[in-house]
């Protein structure tokens, strides 16, 4: 037994992955990883040459990958880059997501297939993609971005919600199996975070009222609320926490 009590929270030296990191979350997390010592690569559906300044202004290396995760058949050339760029991925954040809101009996096919193709193919074969390289190395971190959609029920998102359920359940199967290889997979469940897709919703006074009496704390999320768990989880501090869902909600699952 080690004689150092202090837990280590730098990310210094590491690489870390984040997809759909041109905004919200996903930038957050880019950002805030950087700040604790990481090199980033920034997974982004269309250009996003900001993202890579921001990283650069905190003192670090930043690479900017197109990608449309829905599209698998550049998912391999991809990680390619950014593994033979760096030399390694140490860290995969996978946020890229995206929900279509409507009733169940509403639902229309073709958003049913996008919204699956992106939260959990595509999702899934990122993954399995960066994983192969890290089951190599014996050493990795997964940290799958879900929602407390995954765990309690939200009027007109079933299909989102059904995402996000098979998501967790997926962090518990690959912990389990990529455990025993070196690799930690953990997801982050968020509850409504202020970003510019969710601000005109919860813009509205009464959806924000009635969003805000389900969240014990009293208050909506911020997009820092979510990268500090990430940066956690990346961390060395976080050495022995595999297969684990942290909720984000303020409270929410258990009002």
């Amino acid at each position: 037994m080690s004689d150092d009590f202090t837990p280590d929270f730098s990310l210094r030296g590491k690489v870390v992955m984040v997809t759909g990191a041109a905004r919200g979350i996903g930038r957050a997390c880019a950002l805030a990883c950087a700040a604790a010592g990481a090199d980033i690569v920034g997974v982004v559906r269309d250009e996003s040459a900001d993202l890579g300044a921001a990283v650069e202004a905190l003192g670090r290396r930043a690479l900017v990958l197109k990608l449309d995760i829905t599209k698998t058949s550049g998912i391999d050339s991809m990680v390619e880059k950014a593994a033979a760029h760096f030399g390694r991925i140490d860290v995969l954040v996978n946020n890229a997501g995206i929900s279509r809101d409507d009733l169940a009996e509403d639902v229309k096919e073709a958003d049913f297939d996008l919204v699956l193709g992106t939260n959990v193919k595509g999702t899934f074969f990122i993954t399995q993609a960066v994983a192969k390289t890290m089951i190599a190395r014996k050493s990795g971190c997964i940290i799958n971005i879900s929602s407390q959609a995954g765990t309690v029920t939200l009027r007109g998102e079933p299909i989102y919600c059904m995402t996000k359920a098979a998501i967790n359940h997926l962090t518990r199967c690959l912990a389990a199996e990529w455990g025993p290889l070196g690799l930690r997979v953990n997801s982050v469940s968020p509850t409504f975070i202020w970003t510019d897709g969710t601000r005109p919703s919860l813009s509205d006074p009464d959806f924000y009222q009635r969003t805000l009496a389900h969240i014990p704390i009293g208050r909506i999320g911020e997009t820092k609320d979510v990268a500090g768990v990430v940066v956690f989880l990346a961390s060395p501090a976080a050495g022995l926490i595999n297969g684990a869902n942290l909720l984000v909600d303020g409270g929410w699952s258990i009002a």
